[in-house]
């Protein structure tokens, strides 16, 4: 997996780079926009929990299609004939996008921290801890969505489906508090909306409160949960 990774640029490009470029990107847009005196400004309120949002988004994208292209291609199927266990497979591909997504949110966090200037009251090491659990939700979510699509182009629409509702209801447009109790309700059970309350209680509190671990604890299950449901789940044949 690592060799395939290093023959394809590409993709390593796109898991640390377009992140960057997206905050970035956000960065300038909201520069010049007023704010009240002595309150932080747009970005400093937006741009942290872009480490809630944008590892999630694209590790699934990532590995939705590079392990649709390896059952296509019939490497899958000829990995599954040794000895290995999907298990083991679907571990050692989420070892090494972990490994990416630690890159990705250091990189992500260095760009919002120290070039971009965002202060945080809380630890940075929980802050890359949150923005890694994020990713590999990412890279889990991202085998499952494999394993039932059939070409590279309907595992990028089962993007919209997973990414899309959360976005919405995560609470970066909107505290989820302040939403109508259906929509609330649905948002809580939602994995970025967790990864986003826990980036907001970091960066707003010097201390590491209880319901901030709660939201880690949600995503580190979670994660586990997926690649245990994408391993049983993996045909050995291409379908």
């Amino acid at each position: 997996m690592v060799a395939q990774l290093h023959a394809d640029p590409r993709t390593i490009a796109l898991v640390m780079f377009l992140p960057v470029v997206f905050i970035s990107l956000l960065y300038f847009v909201m520069i010049d926009l007023p704010t009240p005196p002595g309150a932080p400004s747009a970005f400093d309120q937006i741009g942290p929990t872009m480490l809630a949002v944008l590892p999630m988004m694209l590790m699934f994208l990532v590995t939705s299609i590079t392990m649709l292209r390896e059952r296509t291609s019939g490497t899958l199927e000829r990995l599954l004939t040794t000895p290995l266990s999907r298990w083991n497979l679907l571990a050692s591909y989420g070892l090494v996008f972990g490994a990416l997504g630690v890159l990705q949110a250091s990189l992500l966090a260095t760009f919002v921290l120290w070039v971009y200037g965002v202060e945080i009251d809380g630890p940075l090491w929980v802050l890359l801890l949150i923005s890694l659990l994020d990713a590999l939700v990412g890279v889990s979510f991202g085998l499952l969505a494999s394993a039932f699509a059939r070409t590279e182009f309907q595992a990028v629409q089962f993007m919209p489906l997973f990414i899309g509702p959360q976005l919405f209801l995560c609470g970066l447009f909107a505290p989820v508090d302040q939403m109508p109790d259906a929509l609330a309700a649905v948002a809580r059970v939602l994995p970025m909306t967790w990864a986003t309350e826990a980036v907001l209680d970091v960066t707003g509190n010097t201390e590491v409160s209880g319901s901030m671990w709660v939201g880690v604890s949600l995503l580190a299950a979670l994660v586990v949960g997926m690649l245990v449901i994408a391993a049983s789940s993996m045909p050995r044949r291409t379908r």
